[in-house]
């Protein structure tokens, strides 16, 4: 496993068509085309097949903050085990450190307010959900279709919004330098205005995963 994140950024910079955000407030990266649509059309038809509404840790209050649907995607999955294995061998992270892969899908008027992906520290659910498996590190996220309007992802201190694209890959460090959380990962699922959205997400923690 490769642990120091310069390690992990300089990984992926090096690999063909991989582009880095130009700033220093987070390492973020997109890879357009990095999953090709007959792998994608089989992710979708596993999100349909196994979708539930979503759920969010550290709830504000606000019912409508996540509107998606989520879907667990079993690890055995010949598609499942296929996208895996690509981003591991693009990272270079241990697979034993990553959760479960799970798949979103955003309906027409559906979205994911502005939010963070690790969980924060002394927030009221951190214990819950990092006292085994440690905070999230980093965060692969890939697009699976092209949306008619909206959905695209903003990062709003970073000042740069991506637009969904069949296959492009987008991934972050969710942790400075230091290791303390980086609050310039905001970043915003934004409403889709036409269409349906599907996205599969992997995060990787701090500690191998136990669940």
């Amino acid at each position: 496993m490769i642990e120091a994140s310069e390690s992990i950024a300089a990984r992926l910079a090096a690999h063909d068509g991989v582009q880095r955000l130009p700033t220093p407030k987070a390492e973020l990266f997109q890879r357009r085309g990095f999953a090709d649509h007959a792998l994608c059309a089989e992710l979708i038809a596993l999100i349909d097949a196994g979708r539930r509404p979503s759920t969010i840790a550290d709830d504000n209050g606000d019912a409508y903050f996540r509107t998606s649907e989520t879907c667990d995607l079993e690890a055995g999955l010949p598609a499942v085990e296929r996208i895996e294995a690509m981003i591991a061998q693009l990272s270079g992270l241990d697979p034993a450190y990553g959760e479960p892969l799970q798949g979103q899908r955003y309906a027409q008027g559906q979205e994911f307010k502005p939010h963070t992906d690790y969980f924060t520290p002394g927030g009221r659910d951190f214990a819950q959900f990092c006292t085994l498996s440690g905070n999230r590190t980093w965060t692969f996220m890939i697009y699976l279709n092209e949306v008619d309007a909206g959905g695209a992802t903003r990062f709003k201190v970073l000042d740069k919004t991506f637009q969904p694209e069949t296959g492009k890959l987008l991934c972050w460090n969710n942790r400075l330098a230091d290791g303390s959380v980086n609050p310039a990962t905001l970043h915003h699922g934004m409403k889709v205005r036409k269409g349906v959205k599907y996205v599969i997400t992997k995060w990787y923690r701090e500690k191998p995963w136990r669940g």
